[in-house]
C-alpha cells in the first residue's frame, strides 16, 4: 500500500493512503541502516510503501521504502550535530511567522531559515504575526523589514491572528497546496491554524513572562487536511535553525541580491568577502543591500551558531 505520512512521534508514523484510511506504522527494521545521516529518515509529508500486518487482532504498518522527495527542510539536529533533522518533505510552501517581540525573532535566524529554504527549493512567505500589538519604534521595524525581504523577492504579509487581520490573504495562497507553519514556539502557529481551521482546536499556551519565549506546545510535526482543499503541516518551535551540507562558495547564491549581482564581481569565485571589485560589497556600502543580510551572510560561512538571543536587528542601517 502506498500513503503519506501525516504524523512522526520518533518510532511511529500516521499514514495515510489515497482513500482517506490511517494506519499507525513502523520503520522496516533494515531500513534504518541505509546510510541515511537524519535523526529522522521518515519525515511528514513523505510518500511510502508500507504492508499490514495483524498481531492480537490490531492492524498496523510496516514502512518498507520512501519515494524521492520534491524537496524539503532539514536543519542540524540540536544535540547531535553531525546528523540533520527533517522537519517535512514534498511541501508546496512554508509560511514562516516573525514576530518583533513577544518572543522576538532575529534576522539571523530568518535569513538562516531562508537559505536553507532556497537550497532545497521550497517557496517561503513571511508572515509578521500579531501586528495588532505593534505601536511605534516596533511598528517601524515589521515595515522596515518588510520592506527589506520584498525587496529580494519574498513575499510578506502582516497578520493577526488575534484580530483576523489577512487571514484570509493566507487562506487564498494556501488552497490546494501543502503548507508548512514554521517559527520559534510562541510566535503563534497554533493559533493562526485554530483560525485557518477552528474543529481542529490545537494546543496554545502563554509566553514565558520570565524569558519572553515561547513555551513549545506542538510536540510532534503534524500534516492536517483542511477544509477548503488545503493541507498543513503544523511544526514544533524552532529556538535555532543550523544550516548543512552547503560549500562556502554557493551560500552566496542562495541570498537572492548576492546571486542577482555575482556576474558582475570581478572574479568568477567571488565570496564577497576580501576580493577586490565586489559588486555584492559596493552594493552594501550604497546601501542597496541591507547590512543584516550581509552579516547574516557572514556568519554561515564562517560556521558561526545562530546567536539570535543578542542579535540587535539591523540597527546599523536603521
Amino acid at each position: 500500500m502506498t500513503g503519506t505520512v501525516y504524523k512522526s512521534t520518533g518510532s511511529w508514523y500516521t499514514v495515510k493512503t489515497t482513500l482517506g484510511a490511517s494506519y499507525q506504522c513502523r520503520i522496516k527494521g533494515k531500513f534504518r541502516l541505509k546510510g541515511i545521516k537524519s535523526t529522522n529518515p521518515i519525515a511528514v509529508g513523505d510518500v511510502v510503501d508500507f504492508e499490514l500486518e495483524t498481531k492480537n487482532d490490531e492492524v498496523t504498518g510496516v514502512i518498507e521504502s520512501i519515494h524521492d522527495r520534491e524537496n524539503y527542510i532539514v536543519r542540524k539536529s540540536v544535540n547531535l550535530s553531525k546528523q540533520t533533522h527533517i522537519i517535512a518533505a514534498n511541501i508546496d510552501q512554508v509560511f514562516l511567522l516573525i514576530t518583533i517581540d513577544n518572543p522576538p525573532t532575529f534576522t539571523s535566524f530568518i535569513d538562516r531559515f531562508l537559505v536553507t529554504a532556497q537550497a532545497y527549493d521550497v517557496k517561503t512567505v513571511l508572515l509578521f504575526n500579531k501586528v495588532d500589538s505593534y505601536y511605534g519604534d516596533t511598528l517601524d521595524e515589521v515595515k522596515y523589514l518588510a520592506h527589506v525581504y520584498r525587496k529580494i523577492g519574498y513575499e510578506c504579509i502582516g497578520i493577526s491572528a488575534k484580530t483576523g487581520k489577512n487571514i484570509d490573504k493566507v487562506k487564498a495562497l494556501m488552497k490546494d497546496k501543502v503548507s508548512m507553519f514554521a517559527g520559534h514556539s510562541g510566535v503563534g502557529k497554533s493559533t493562526l491554524v485554530n483560525v485557518i481551521e477552528p474543529t481542529l482546536d490545537l494546543k496554545t499556551k502563554e509566553i514565558s513572562n520570565q524569558h519572553m519565549q515561547g513555551q513549545h506546545t506542538t510536540t510532534f510535526a503534524e500534516m492536517f487536511d483542511l477544509s477548503f482543499g488545503a493541507k498543513i503541516i503544523d511544526t514544533p518551535g524552532i529556538k535555532g535553525f543550523g544550516v548543512v551540507d552547503m560549500d562556502r562558495e554557493e551560500v552566496g547564491d542562495y541570498f537572492p541580491e548576492f546571486f542577482a549581482l555575482k556576474q558582475d564581481c570581478k572574479f568568477n569565485n567571488c565570496i564577497h568577502i576580501d576580493e577586490p571589485k565586489c559588486a555584492v560589497k559596493d552594493a552594501l556600502e550604497n546601501g542597496d543591500i541591507a547590512y543584516s543580510r550581509y552579516r547574516s551572510y557572514i556568519q554561515i560561512l564562517e560556521g558561526e551558531d545562530e546567536n539570535y538571543r543578542t542579535d540587535n536587528w539591523d540597527n546599523e542601517s536603521l
